[in-house]
């Protein structure tokens, strides 16, 4: 049951996606009415935060341990993945639906809005406006400004926004909008968040870190190992010349198999002409492509214009292009994206096997996530190659912390890794074959 308003979209972006989700082939596989419901179920999921909160372990720092964690008076187990060894789940508690609402106000920015939904405290630069007499010391409700339009410093506001819980403000008004510039650091602790989820500000930086499970899944499905240890082996990479086709790199991360050489390519504002300049090819590259973002969570108010969304797959396309040059024969590459479209996803892979025949799909391992979208084309055998990471595929139901404690512990690991960030995966495998490229477009 929905907690929050479904994720609002500008209108001719809501047409594109309705669209989407109602194409002739995924209506013939489903029926009309199963289509809608999963559509409208998926925008409901959007404008909640995940059910799990995953914890990265850094497994040369510390080890995976099973146990409870307290935080705001509750016990709530972290579980351990069967097919992620190095990750813990959290469950969240929520949404509470009987806090009571103070008189004091704060208003924070969407994005902060969705930290706190996520367990964050709220920060000093994430403030917007408070009531006119908030002291250091008082209980404050907080509010999210989803739709940008609360100015800053003001003392009311009428506009849209959503209850993010209670908490205790740590600065007075005038200490948060100082005439000698912005403050930073802690501005109100949460003590009664709508979703009860751990913070883990400042908590072990180097042993844990958050990272939403299908990043997770997507690192493992290219056997990249430990990440910062081969972000480390990265940075030792000496520097290569730069030119127009590589500057849109940043997103590529390319490996050897015997870690003595690493690709990592930063994005640069000035452009140089040249022609393309390939520097080594690699054993395995994750393209980990920019992208709409439309599978984040939560997010109640997407405001990008049509224009901006429409303008990732074509760059996407010359990204990957790119990476297929750099990958030798026999080599993994792996596509992602944080997206719901089929046209920054399966129809990516369709345009990527038609115009790249050296290019196979290959079957992923862990396999966590669902089956392709049906819409592009791709056969059903194709199809159970990929990975989308679709949040509608379970209830929007919330949990509190009786149900929690009935619950079986496998019950709760199926239920994580549904209930997600939307994601996509693709995995290829490059033959041998030297007729390996068509005309890319």
């Amino acid at each position: 049951m929905s907690f929050f308003p479904k994720i609002s979209f500008q209108y001719e972006v809501e047409g594109y996606l309705t669209k989407v989700f109602r194409n002739k082939e995924l209506i013939t596989a489903l029926g009309a009415q199963e289509a809608e419901n999963k559509y409208q179920s998926l925008l409901s999921h959007l404008s909640h935060p995940p059910g799990f909160t995953t914890v990265r372990v850094n497994t040369h720092l510390a080890s995976v341990k099973r146990e409870k964690i307290q935080f705001k008076g509750l016990c709530v187990p972290a579980l351990e993945h069967l097919k992620l060894q190095d990750i813990l789940l959290i469950p969240v508690v929520g949404p509470r639906r009987d806090l009571k609402k103070h008189a004091s106000e704060v208003i924070v920015g969407a994005q902060c809005g969705y930290a706190v939904l996520r367990g964050a405290h709220v920060y000093v630069p994430g403030i917007v406006s408070t009531s006119r007499f908030v002291k250091a010391g008082d209980l404050v409700s907080v509010y999210s400004d989803i739709e940008g339009k609360c100015k800053r410093g003001a003392k009311e506001f009428e506009g849209v926004k959503v209850f993010l819980g209670n908490g205790i403000s740590e600065l007075s008004r005038s200490e948060i909008f100082s005439s000698t510039g912005p403050l930073k650091g802690l501005g109100v602790r949460m003590i009664e968040p709508v979703y009860l989820s751990p913070s883990f500000d400042n908590v072990l930086p180097r042993h844990l870190f958050l990272q939403n499970l299908p990043s997770v899944v997507v690192r493992k499905t290219t056997h990249l190992g430990e990440v910062i240890a081969m972000d480390k082996i990265a940075n030792k990479v000496k520097k290569i010349k730069q030119n127009a086709e590589l500057l849109q790199l940043n997103c590529i991360k390319a490996f050897c198999y015997d870690g003595t050489r690493a690709l990592s390519v930063e994005k640069r504002e000035d452009k140089q002409e040249g022609p393309p300049f390939l520097p080594e090819s690699f054993d395995r590259i994750l393209l980990d492509a920019p992208c709409s973002g439309m599978g984040q969570r939560p997010n109640m108010a997407y405001s990008s214009t049509l224009k901006e969304v429409t303008s990732y797959q074509p760059l996407q396309r010359k990204l990957f292009t790119v990476a297929v040059k750099l990958l030798k024969p026999g080599g993994v590459l792996v596509y992602s994206t944080c997206t719901i479209t089929l046209a920054e996803n399966e129809e990516q892979v369709a345009w990527a096997l038609k115009t790249f025949p050296c290019l196979h799909l290959h079957p992923q391992e862990p396999h966590i996530g669902g089956e392709g979208m049906k819409g592009a084309g791709l056969s059903l055998d194709q199809l159970k190659l990929l990975q989308r990471f679709d949040p509608s595929a379970v209830t929007l139901q919330g949990m509190d912390i009786n149900s929690l404690q009935d619950s079986r512990e496998d019950d709760l690991i199926s239920l994580a890794n549904k209930d997600c960030i939307g994601f996509f995966i693709a995995k290829f495998i490059k033959s041998n074959s030297k007729y390996g490229f068509g005309n890319a477009t």
